[in-house]
């Protein structure tokens, strides 16, 4: 008997480039996902964020999870540079994960380039509309 529609969280189970931002959303992996996405070591993952203010210590609790194979996390924080919250950054510092933001599109770049280099980067990119 059909079940019909099964809705999962989005992911990607492996690393790849971003190939395309905007639109609100990216494409990597001849694939696209409309929306904000972690990139980490264990793969892509959909994530919720949409502004600065939803990037908090629980947002980023799969990056902290991962922390013994991340070494640099890039927020990217939409078409602006923004501040990181102080208690994400020490929560951050604590694992032992450095952590820059920029804007998205500037994020995107870098972590292709990291990425390129095998270096253990990871990403949280707040979706834009326009790249």
């Amino acid at each position: 008997m059909a079940k019909g529609i099964e809705i999962r969280e989005a992911h990607f189970p492996g690393r790849a480039q971003i190939d395309a931002y905007g639109n609100g959303g990216f494409r990597f992996a001849d694939m696209s996902h409309r929306g904000s996405v972690l990139l980490l070591p264990s793969g892509i993952y959909g994530w919720k964020a949409e502004t600065m203010s939803d990037v908090t210590i629980e947002a980023l609790a799969q990056v902290l999870d991962e922390a013994d194979n991340i070494d640099v996390l890039l927020l990217g924080c939409g078409a602006d540079l923004l501040r990181i919250p102080q208690d994400v950054r020490d929560a951050l510092r604590e694992k032992g994960i450095s952590c820059d933001s920029m804007s998205t599109g500037a994020a995107v770049r870098t972590f292709n380039v990291l990425l390129a280099e095998e270096r253990n980067v990871a990403a949280a990119l707040i979706a834009v509309e326009k790249a």
